[in-house]
């Protein structure tokens, strides 16, 4: 692989770590961003001791922990899990912010170097135009990114998709760049000297290297930087994979070797490990003895524990909009959370995550100390960013956008999923109700989508993701809480643009909303019902309003709220049938699809929802239009019950 030299000079001389504790959190990070190329990571950790020859025999394998693509394995060296090409630097990039902040927020020297790894592939995704812009606009000068540059795609040569001058780009955002021969060690060694000594900009290395280095054919005549070897094995690429490793003077009859000058280099480098290690945790302990309080609140951020936040004595306002309700809630954390960093894309004022900013600043390239990301218009990129500063450890990421714009968002909340990573998504203007905006703007499929990430499970067999989404302002702050005390997987939040009236509470509203922590609960409940009356969100209210319309026919009723049916499926069946009663017939509302609620009325209830995509009118006109109101619901759940 073209860029083995470069890994192989980066982690035998520059990259700092803890041989014997691979968790310090004082460590240089390396985020791999093509995941393909796994052998290359797992190589030369393999030399680091943390592989064996014998699990590079089970790439691919079952059960092996040496998978086609890298998986997060802090204790095995692996910083991210990789794949989707543009994502693991642009992780990155979020691991540098994090790392500035929290050095601004302690005081801490910040010593320790963030290294990303990108191929032509990963350049070429969008996404590296946000990530690039970013890390440019901040000068973060603690990241250094090595640029693989050989020219060679899975289908086609490089040239033949893209002219860009890609130095040009990047100075062009702010960056230092430098080009180099990426197969001569010296000049690698130059380059990461000159990029660790830099201050004020992030540097990029862009190494022209040689794909399929020393691959030979049958005949012994060159096979380098051929699109087959991108893909697939050197003998099913064309060249003769026993040439090749003669060719770089190894045995093909025993290819699985360390040779003694590489293993002697590693050794040496892990005694140097030592001592270079030794010194910084003495710095360290100097440092905390000096500063206990700020050493004791970094050992709690990065312990990862919950924040203690009195949710209790949050005071909402009364019928408002949820993502007003969460602009309270932020402003709160704002100033009880001190690790916490909220991001939005260029809509702050409108997801009203600026609730948090108007209690802090925003992070600019000369001060740290602000908690506000003004990711600008970039989605994916504000997504995976704070997926970044997740795996950097002692920051709890949140990012807003309107939910329609989650769909940009899809494949970097995958990965958060995948790699049980608790950042929090914000999402407001949550259905056909944003209004005049139209269609264009208004989620109706969205949900749907998102609540399937509930049905996956994770490796570890639990939800992989949690989704709310709230009824009213006291949902809210409890929607919140459970976000803030999810630590094991992302959360979604699910918020209205339109003001909401408060569901009906027989003492204390807040109280009564803690039952979301079920996933769904019983608000209101005329003894033996006739019908089950069931919805999240906005939706809710509705469902209010039509009972009171069906209690004046003598229809007794159970309204039920479910913020998250993931969670609510979680609890046990006999909670589950105790809210909704098996065998009663039960009415679903939702403003998105019917499927969204289907795994709750099932297939002999019936369900109001959207069929189609939204339409441009005020909000109030859509819902009697589309069929939202109480004399609907009234409608709907007579027809039910006489059938």
């Amino acid at each position: 692989m073209g860029g083995a030299d470069f890994v192989n000079v980066l982690y035998s001389k520059f990259l700092t770590y803890d041989p014997d504790n691979p968790s310090w959190e004082g460590r240089d990070r390396f985020f791999l961003d093509p995941g393909h190329m796994s052998p290359m990571l797992y190589s030369v950790l393999t030399l680091a001791d943390k592989f064996s020859l014998d699990d590079l025999k089970q790439f691919r394998q079952w059960g092996s922990i040496t998978p086609g693509h890298p998986e997060r394995d802090v204790a095995r060296g692996i910083e991210n899990t990789s794949g989707p090409l543009g994502q693991g630097h642009t992780y990155a990039v979020g691991a540098a912010i994090a790392a500035k902040f929290l050095a601004a927020k302690t005081g801490r020297p910040l010593t320790q170097k963030i290294y990303a790894y990108i191929s032509d592939g990963g350049i070429q995704e969008e996404i590296s135009q946000g990530a690039g812009r970013i890390a440019g606009h901040l000068g973060l000068d603690n990241l250094i990114m090595f640029f693989d540059s050989n020219d060679i795609q899975l289908s086609t040569t490089v040239g033949e998709v893209t002219c860009e001058d890609t130095a040009a780009k990047y100075k062009s955002w702010g960056w230092r760049v430098v080009e180099i021969n990426g197969n001569d060690a010296d000049a690698i060694e130059n380059a990461l000297t000159e990029a660790q000594a830099n201050c004020g900009s992030p540097s990029l290395i862009i190494g022209k290297t040689i794909m399929g280095k020393g691959a030979r054919k049958a005949d012994g005549e060159s096979y380098e930087n051929k699109c087959a070897t991108h893909g697939m094995p050197l003998g099913e690429a064309g060249a003769s994979f026993e040439k090749s490793v003669e060719n770089l003077g190894g045995d093909p009859e025993n290819p699985f070797r360390i040779f003694p000058e590489v293993e002697q280099l590693y050794a040496q480098r892990k005694e140097e490990l030592k001592k270079i290690v030794a010194q910084k945790q003495t710095e360290q302990e100097v440092w905390a003895k000096t500063n206990p309080e700020k050493a004791k609140k970094l050992a709690f951020w990065l312990s990862g524990q919950t924040p203690v936040v009195d949710w209790a004595a949050i005071q909402q306002k009364p019928n408002q909009a949820t993502r007003a309700a969460s602009s309270t809630v932020l402003g709160v954390l704002a100033n009880q959370v001190e690790n916490m960093i909220v991001a939005s894309a260029d809509l702050s004022n409108s997801d009203k995550t600026d609730g948090f900013l108007k209690q802090t600043h925003a992070i600019t390239k000369d001060d740290f100390s602000g908690a506000f990301l003004q990711a600008g218009v970039a989605e994916l990129t504000m997504a995976c960013v704070c997926i970044g500063m997740s795996l950097y450890g002692g920051v709890i990421p949140a990012c807003g956008t309107f939910f329609v714009f989650s769909d940009y968002m899809k494949p970097a909340i995958r990965m958060a999923a995948l790699m049980e990573l608790p950042v929090k998504f914000i999402w407001t203007h949550d259905a056909f109700r944003v209004g005049e905006d139209g269609p264009t703007h208004e989620p109706v499929e969205q949900e749907a989508q998102i609540r399937l990430m509930e049905k996956l499970k994770n490796h570890k067999g639990h939800n992989s993701m949690l989704v709310l989404r709230p009824a009213d302002v006291q949902e809210t702050t409890v929607a919140w809480k459970l976000a803030m005390e999810n630590t094991h997987t992302p959360t979604g939040l699910i918020l209205s643009r339109q003001n909401i009236t408060d569901l009906p509470a027989k003492s204390n509203r807040y109280e009564e909303a803690l039952q979301s922590a079920q996933g769904g609960y019983v608000v209101e409940c005329d003894g033996h019902a006739d019908v089950i009356l069931l919805a999240s969100g906005s939706e809710v209210s509705t469902l209010v309003e039509g009972a009171a319309l069906l209690r004046k026919e003598g229809v007794k009723v159970r309204i039920v709220s479910v913020p998250s049916e993931g969670l609510f499926r979680s609890q046990p069946k006999t909670y589950q049938d105790s809210v909704i009663i098996p065998g009663k017939k039960t009415f679903g509302l939702t403003a998105g699809l019917p499927v969204t609620l289907q795994g709750l009325v099932g297939s002999s209830g019936k369900i109001w929802g959207m069929e189609s995509f939204g339409f441009s009118a005020p909000y109030k006109v859509l819902d009697e239009k589309l069929g939202f109101t109480a004399e609907n619901v009234y409608k709907q759940v007579m027809n039910l019950i006489k059938n």
